[in-house]
């Protein structure tokens, strides 16, 4: 699917002009936006604008990282949407000039169309330039990325609080770190695209939003650092109960060393009389039987005592 948006040189906005006279004189500037298209869509990168195959490869090999690249009378952008679902990135590249913005994406972005809706509403959105659109473009996609950041750490902080099992723990705090750390793969990038943005020379045409840009920039700054903060939380929460589960097998281990160190001595003494021969003295005590067992009784309880007393059995 493709649609259409026309500014003309009197200032007006024209819906859904084909293609074909895109290329119309009267025409200030106009956007292009491809939206799954079919291979006899995608063909007209070429075919009509003339990208250069090279951009052109990468909109149709899916998915680059987010990147800015320099043409000669154009700019590519490479960016990232986030599925909210499985968050995972999305695609959406962008051909910029001071006469046209085309924007090519495999599924529908919210983005786009929220920035689509902005300019049917308000000329202030389109009077700006491309620049700006692409501005409130990469402004939309950055703005959703925080409902993403903040339910992962609502979720971090019930886990925090969590009295669930360790082992259903475990399995649902790697699953947050694999998540953080995808999302992770598409902030940063995002944010490095947005520095070189500020601080490319090549790009006379944002120099009039560079406030705007640096606005968003600061957001991708803030992103990273709570995907981060996060990313520790989780990783003390780990530690803390593997930490927690160690100290309690640890405890385990000593108790149970303990009564095998209690039963070692009389075990022997058993094991002694347990002998099968025929000349044994005690053998033939009328109560040997009840002083041995009285023995092995004061012996065990003298054990278990001292043991306790050294804080061997733990708290």
């Amino acid at each position: 699917m493709i649609r259409t948006i026309a500014i003309t040189k009197e200032r007006k906005l024209i819906e859904n002009i084909p293609i074909q006279q895109l290329k119309n004189e009267d025409l200030l500037w106009y956007w292009v936006d491809f939206i799954s298209p079919t291979e006899e869509e995608s063909k007209l990168l070429e075919t009509f604008f003339y990208f250069h195959p090279l951009a052109v490869e990468d909109c149709l090999q899916y998915i680059q990282r987010p990147k800015l690249d320099h043409y000669d009378g154009y700019h590519f952008f490479v960016l990232h949407s986030l599925n909210h679902q499985t968050f995972e990135a999305e695609e959406m590249d962008l051909f910029i000039s001071k006469d046209f913005l085309v924007s090519f994406h495999q599924t529908r972005l919210k983005e786009v169309e929220m920035v689509f809706s902005e300019m049917k509403t308000s000329s202030h959105v389109w009077e700006q330039g491309t620049s700006y659109v692409m501005y409130r473009l990469i402004d939309k996609l950055v703005d959703h990325y925080f409902p993403i950041i903040y339910q992962l750490e609502d979720r971090v902080n019930e886990l925090d609080n969590s009295t669930q099992p360790i082992r259903q723990l475990m399995e649902e705090l790697f699953d947050l770190r694999g998540r953080l750390l995808r999302i992770r793969h598409t902030i940063v990038p995002m944010g490095d695209l947005l520095y070189r943005i500020l601080n490319s020379k090549h790009l006379e045409i944002v120099h009039d939003q560079l406030l705007y840009f640096a606005d968003i920039y600061d957001h991708l700054l803030k992103l990273s650092e709570m995907i981060e903060s996060n990313r520790e939380i989780t990783a003390d929460i780990r530690d803390s109960y593997l930490s927690l589960n160690s100290n309690r097998m640890n405890t385990i281990m000593m108790t149970l060393t303990v009564i095998t160190t209690i039963f070692m001595p009389l075990t022997f003494i058993a094991g002694i009389y347990g002998m099968n021969f025929k000349y044994m003295p005690e053998l033939s005590w009328k109560y040997g039987y009840y002083y041995v067992l009285g023995f092995m009784a004061i012996l065990g309880f003298t054990m278990f005592y001292w043991f306790k007393k050294k804080g061997w059995f733990g708290d």
